[in-house]
């Protein structure tokens, strides 16, 4: 039961920052790697909040908002500055390492174990009941997960949200309605670091410690998650892309844990994401290429 409980935490604070990805990778078709700097930057920003006295739960959109900031950075770098998107996102993440430092007072390492969070706080823990208290953080990574999910799904149905699929699929239909293709790529940009952010607060929060390296492969997981769930669930119409890259994200949890529960070092996980999102590279190219001759297959067929 603990096993499993670890394994639902950590899927639930990563699926946040999945569902970041999810707009950059499946909707903008933008390789962002500047998730790997907003993420710990959530975690500097929140930890620095905290010890400074800010309420838990109003670092939550606070992180959301400066993840957006940094989001909208890379946008400009890329849209109005005429950089690639890949070395855009580099030079954000490579600026992040010692905004990051420097949020977090020059420090690698801020602990806020003495601190309430919004996992553990007087209030709380005076209306939880004893027997729920082991599911708190699952319960409340519930809830925020849940929102989370709720509001991006809303947005997509907007006008703004169909604009910004039609960056990514088909961005002369953009410029076709006069809007401009530009801002449309930096406001999904900022969403989703803002996403990836507010992951990297939840994740402070829940260990109670800020680390400059927990950005570390942010992008990969993010990425092994994203076609995990969008991979498995593809073909079933009731299940929603962004439900399925929660979904996915706690699958690509319990197989590190399964990984590392049979023999492997806690020291070899970078080994084994980088491992598993080859497999699941490799799987998706190999589904994706069936799935292509058995169209062009029934394609002939009709023909003849």
């Amino acid at each position: 039961m603990i096993i499993l409980l670890g394994v639902l935490e950590e899927g639930l604070v990563y699926a946040i920052m999945a569902l970041g990805v999810y707009i950059t990778y499946k909707i903008l078709d933008f390789p962002d790697l500047s998730v790997d700097g907003t993420f710990p930057m959530g975690a500097a920003f929140t930890a620095t909040l905290i010890l400074s006295g800010v309420s838990p739960v109003l670092t939550l959109p606070l992180s959301f908002l400066l993840g957006a900031l940094a989001g909208c950075v890379t946008g400009f770098i890329h849209v109005k500055l005429k950089v690639r998107d890949l070395l855009s996102g580099i030079i954000v993440m490579t600026a992040l390492y010692s905004i990051n430092m420097r949020l977090a007072g020059g420090r690698a390492n801020l602990p806020i174990f003495t601190e309430e969070t919004i996992f553990t706080n007087a209030r709380l823990t005076s209306k939880i009941p004893e027997g729920m208290a082991p599911y708190t953080v699952v319960l409340i990574l519930l809830v925020i997960v849940a929102v989370c999910k709720i509001l991006l799904d809303l947005y997509l149905k907007t006008r703004s949200g169909y604009l910004l699929r039609a960056a990514g699929d088909n961005d002369t239909l953009v410029t076709s309605l006069a809007k401009d293709k530009g801002l449309v790529k930096i406001l999904g940009l900022a969403i989703a670091n803002g996403f990836a952010a507010l992951a990297g607060c939840v994740y402070c929060q829940q260990k109670e410690v800020f680390e400059i390296t927990v950005g570390s492969g942010t992008i990969v997981i993010g990425l092994a998650n994203v076609i995990i769930g969008t991979q498995l669930f593809k073909n079933i119409p009731l299940i929603k892309p962004t439900t399925a890259v929660i979904i996915g994200s706690v699958i690509y949890k319990a197989c590190v844990s399964f990984a590392i529960s049979h023999g492997l070092n806690a020291s070899d996980l970078n080994l084994i994401i980088a491992a598993l999102f080859l497999l699941i590279l490799v799987c998706s190219n190999y589904v994706n290429g069936n799935s292509g001759k058995r169209g062009k297959n029934h394609a002939q067929a009709a023909k003849h």
